[in-house]
């Protein structure tokens, strides 16, 4: 007898991470270390400096049970209260990702309501003619790079529901069409090239010369990615040659609002598509010279939105309306944000983020130089559950892991490579990404098909991670 299991909604699983968290703060001892500021480029991060950690007695009473109680120079327990308002304040320190999320929501309801969406993915059809495969390819090559180079993420949610619509009309499953974009984009972003959010933050703390050592970061992005296409090609292969070895067979990938009639490509669609890829274009130029960030690309895609009511001569009330839908079509995937915050908010009223971080530096120290740098890859990987920001744990683990890395003999362009892998490939399945759980609350993929699918694929690139992990410190690289 089949005992069918009901998997619990993203926001209770979110919930319940950020509740075990809170009571892990009563039992894994409080620290800190000291911090300052350090530039790397146009960007400012607060670093922390090695050997200043210091351990923290924790002060626990009823009241601060309850509704906390802050002692000065003592840590102090996640109380109720405290956890209660995590998820509110998770909301707010993400504020900013969460409304780009909506406003390019909002957009992407006005394109489709333009129709240059339809229309633009059948005439991609109709090039590749009957080369699905090749079309797959090339679409998954085109984001692994963005996410290689420029370390694009968050700036491929919007087509989410294109990839969507594309995997649907060429045969395949909901989880395919999510596997094109996404796999790519994390294999692209964890096999770093010149991801300015990982690779180059991380070697500015390092002192190592930003961008160097870019040929075997290139092998390595050529080896996992081919390694990612044949995956998603095989099990593509299996769906449509059987719709129930589907990860979602009982799934009938029901695209609701999106037509699939043909869909002529005018004039006016070709307009709206040049236009939307010189703003895509400029908005990725401006992040790496301009400084922008979440809220000036919001504004972009609101000026993309803008231009494409004005060249498709729609009326002010349709735009609205579309805008409106498209923006309530994204309330789950934007306020799944704000809960995975909330698990770096308990982990920070505690004060226990640090501790772990200096017990696993300090552990490291008494390996081998191989086990070390495997364990370094390991302890890189666990930690981004608890910090899913790449740049945001370099702040935080490279001061570190730079001089660890010189006293237990290997380069600190091996301890980046270490950092690169073990923050990007975890971001596949960690629950506590909120833009990985925005783009399943979007798909409308449960997490735990999602990490079904996914699983082997992290697992093997995390196997070669550890291959040529090995391999750097063999050639000292």
């Amino acid at each position: 007898m089949k005992v069918k299991i009901r998997l619990p909604h993203v926001f209770i699983l979110l919930t319940s991470v950020v509740f075990a968290c809170s009571i892990l703060t009563y039992f894994i001892n409080s620290g800190e270390y000291e911090r300052e500021t350090k530039h790397v480029g146009t960007i400012t991060r607060t670093v922390v400096i090695p050997g200043t950690y210091q351990e923290l007695p924790k002060h626990i009473s009823t009241e601060g049970i309850i509704i906390g109680d802050k002692v000065e120079g003592e840590a102090s327990p996640v109380s109720l209260v405290g956890f209660l308002s995590s998820i509110p304040r998770g909301m707010e320190e993400a504020a900013d990702i969460i409304f780009f999320i909506f406003m390019i929501g909002g957009v992407f309801g006005i394109l489709q309501k333009t129709g240059t969406i339809m229309a633009f993915i059948q005439k991609l059809l109709d090039i590749f003619g009957k080369s699905s495969t090749l079309l797959v390819i090339t679409l998954m090559i085109a984001v692994a790079i963005g996410a290689s180079t420029l370390g694009m993420g968050e700036e491929f949610l919007p087509l989410i529901p294109l990839f969507l619509i594309v995997s649907k009309k060429l045969g395949y499953d909901r989880i395919f069409g999510v596997g094109i974009v996404w796999l790519a984009a994390q294999v692209g972003f964890s096999a770093a090239t010149t991801n300015p959010f990982t690779v180059q933050i991380a070697q500015g703390i390092d002192e190592v010369p930003l961008n160097s050592g870019l040929g075997f970061r290139l092998i390595f992005f050529v080896v996992t990615m081919i390694v990612a296409i044949i995956f998603l090609l095989r099990y593509g292969a299996k769906v449509k040659k059987d719709p129930s070895k589907s990860v979602m067979p009982d799934d009938d990938f029901s695209l609701l609002d999106m037509s699939f009639e043909k869909v002529k490509f005018t004039k006016e669609h070709l307009m709206v598509m040049i236009m939307g890829i010189g703003l895509f274009a400029f908005i990725i130029f401006a992040v790496q010279e301009l400084d922008w960030w979440i809220n000036e690309m919001a504004g972009a895609f609101f000026l993309m939105g803008i231009l494409a009511v004005i060249i498709s001569r729609m009326s002010l009330v349709d735009a609205s309306e579309a805008f409106v839908k498209g923006m309530k079509e994204m309330v789950v995937a934007a306020l799944v944000v704000g809960f995975a915050r909330g698990v770096q908010v308990v982990l920070q009223d505690g004060q226990i983020l640090d501790t772990i971080i200096h017990s696993a530096a300090t552990s490291l120290q008494q390996y081998h130089e191989f086990v070390a740098a495997g364990g370094m890859l390991v302890f890189q990987t666990t930690l981004n559950f608890f910090i899913p920001s790449g740049s945001g744990q370099a702040a935080v683990t490279m001061p570190l892991m730079a001089p660890l890395s010189d006293l237990i003999g290997i380069t600190r362009q091996t301890a980046v490579f270490a950092f690169t892998c073990g923050d990007g490939f975890s971001n596949m399945i960690i629950p506590t990404s909120g833009i990985l759980m925005a783009v399943l609350s979007l798909a409308k993929v449960p997490y735990v098909k999602w990490v079904k699918f996914v699983l082997p694929i992290f697992l093997i690139c995390i196997v070669l991670s550890f291959i040529f992990l090995f391999i750097a410190v063999a050639i000292n690289y």
